[in-house]
């Protein structure tokens, strides 16, 4: 394990039970101290913010009275998490750290009179909030910032928070840039380029996409109810944790309302709900008070919750990446965990990309109340071929004969596909 400069950052790792450092953790601390930008690709739950958190603290000069440091986080819940694990980090520092949470909500005119008489050391915070400190009110001055920290960049610079971010970075005279993401889209590039000084692009174990720890199950609905199989589901795995996602707050809010009225220990987590509420619900997760929660995938980035045994996928998230956050959210260091989805037919292309991005994908079913085995997925697709919109339509004007003659199984097809022909001009 490598021993920090200051010997209270040791203490405190070793209370937390630090063993070894992550494979993102020794790269960054290793490229720290070069003058190249940082750009680092990692999975959710690599370790990225003690990553940034350990060398920042260890280069900190408690004398200083300027801004060492911005972390810009893209949820209330991640930067408070970041704020509460760089607390740990201090706690046991011979000298004052001042470090500043900054969260829409809280109380800005006191933020603002704070401000007028000093600076913080660290400033963790969310875009709007930074934004109306340092642009709109001048009160927080990171043009002598020497670090520079986006996290889960793809989605602080998402559309609603690229140009806030933009913004803020133009305020920074010299700073080093360290920007972490589970993944790099594209939309991230321009920003990269105007700000990114001679970057270092690290990807931490790329070809390892899926979590080792994580076995994938996939079932197919069949065109049954969802709740049906959702209650198989519950009843065959009984999680120590569960988090079951759902891509929309309205199917939230509908499948914990179901999982209420069977009595089940529940709770639901997305961003209608006020963030007071949504503070007081990650802390009952924490203290394991609940065996469910039923969440969008506001949960599925960043947030480290202990103790989620398994994943259930209500519905497959739109954007197969983020199959992988959620999924991300077992299997922890150490431990072991299950993610299991519902799946259509039209699912088929989506499970394609999965697996040509390395996830193992198990298929199963269920009989006699256990989860067994089901046939390949693929070998039934060569069996069942179902129909499509113009299937459906060129049949229905093709009447099939009353009397049976030879071929004319081919003869009726040949009628189809050419009735298929004329729909089809007729879309284009």
């Amino acid at each position: 394990m490598k021993k920090f400069k200051n010997e209270y950052l040791n203490q405190a790792l070793s209370e937390l039970r630090f063993k070894e450092l992550t494979a993102v953790q020794t790269k960054v601390i290793e490229l720290f101290d070069k003058d190249n930008d940082l750009v680092i690709e990692a999975k959710t739950g690599s370790g990225k913010t003690h990553a940034f958190l350990l060398p920042i603290l260890d280069t900190l000069d408690p004398e200083s009275k300027d801004v060492h440091a911005c972390i810009i986080a893209p949820t209330r819940e991640l930067a408070i998490q970041i704020n509460r694990f760089a607390q740990d980090l201090i706690k046991h520092s011979p000298s004052a750290i001042s470090i500043n949470l900054y969260l829409g909500g809280e109380d800005k005119e006191r933020e603002i009179e704070w401000l007028k008489n000093r600076q913080p050391q660290i400033v963790i915070g969310t875009p709007g909030r930074l934004h109306d400190l340092v642009v709109k009110e001048n009160v927080l001055k990171l043009y002598k910032t020497k670090y520079f920290v986006i996290d889960e960049a793809d989605m602080t610079l998402d559309n609603d928070f690229l140009e806030v971010v933009d913004n803020l970075a133009g305020t920074v005279l010299e700073a080093k840039f360290m920007i972490f993401s589970a993944t790099i889209p594209e939309r991230l590039k321009p920003f990269l380029r105007k700000y990114i000084n001679k970057p270092i692009m690290v990807e931490v174990h790329p070809e390892e996409i899926s979590n080792l720890n994580i076995k994938h199950y996939f079932i197919k609905t069949r065109e049954q109810d969802r709740f049906i199989l959702l209650k198989k589901v519950i009843e065959v795995i009984n999680p120590y944790m569960g988090i079951i996602f759902c891509n929309t707050k309205e199917s939230a809010d509908l499948v914990y309302n179901w999982m209420k009225e069977r009595n089940e220990n529940v709770t639901v987590f997305h961003g209608d709900i006020d963030y007071r509420k949504r503070k007081q619900i990650i802390k009952r997760i924490n203290s394991l008070e609940f065996q469910y929660i039923v969440a969008t995938d506001i949960l599925a980035r960043g947030i480290d919750i202990v103790g989620v045994s398994h994943i259930i996928n209500y519905e497959l998230p739109r954007d197969f990446e983020f199959y992988i956050h959620r999924s991300g959210r077992t299997g922890r260091i150490d431990f072991d965990g299950e993610c299991i989805s519902l799946y259509e037919f039209n699912d088929n292309t989506y499970l394609d990309k999965l697996e040509g991005k390395g996830v193992k994908c198990e298929y199963k079913t269920f009989r006699n109340g256990a989860l067994v085995d089901a046939s390949v997925r693929k070998s039934r697709e060569k069996r069942i071929r179902p129909e499509n919109e113009l299937d459906y339509e060129a049949k229905r004007k093709v009447k099939k004969p009353k009397k049976i003659k030879p071929a004319y199984k081919k003869k009726y097809q040949a009628a189809v596909d050419k009735e298929k022909k004329k729909l089809a001009r007729k879309k284009r």
